[in-house]
């Protein structure tokens, strides 16, 4: 090949490991119009707090409810809808964020991980990052943590959706 290089070579994988850098971004991030109901059952969990305590009961809550429906994913839907406090779960650190203490239990984790097996989602709201001037590259880069333009708005999308909303207390 006339003209070929190794820099040219070089250039073209480090365009391409840009572009897609830029396309799972991209991906990452979900429109209120492209929210759907795909099962016959779909239900949101609204996160918005903080409280250690209330999240443990929510996963527990969440894992309860799957297991009724034999953790079949084309039976239900679940999704958690997370803003202000409630990202600190989905957060790769809490240092320099309003919420750095208390420390997260590191269970959470691995039982959210479980319960995505069975479909569980977690949508962030992008103006709470913004709000709290915290960059998007902050969320956790799990597959099931995708963010949304605005939680609130995607708690009412999700409703007049038909999802049925349920807040830990």
């Amino acid at each position: 090949m006339r003209g070929f290089s190794r820099r040219h070579l070089l250039g073209a994988m480090t365009a391409s490991a840009a572009a897609a850098t830029t396309a799972q971004a991209a991906s990452r991030e979900v429109e209120l119009s492209d929210l759907k109901k795909e099962t016959d059952v779909a239900c949101l969990y609204h996160c918005d707090f903080g409280d250690n305590t209330r999240y443990d009961a929510m996963l527990r809550n969440i894992n309860n409810h799957l297991s009724v429906y034999d953790f079949d994913p084309f039976a239900l839907k679940i999704v958690i809808v997370a803003h202000a406090a409630g990202i600190k779960f989905h957060l790769k650190t809490l240092e320099k964020t309003p919420w750095a203490s208390p420390a997260i239990d590191p269970d959470f984790e691995k039982r959210l991980g479980a319960l995505a097996q069975h479909g569980v989602e977690v949508l962030l709201c992008k103006i709470t990052f913004q709000r709290s001037q915290l960059d998007l590259s902050l969320a956790k880069d799990a597959p099931y943590i995708r963010l949304v333009p605005s939680g609130v708005a995607t708690v009412a999308a999700l409703q007049g959706r038909g999802y049925a909303y349920l807040k830990v207390g």
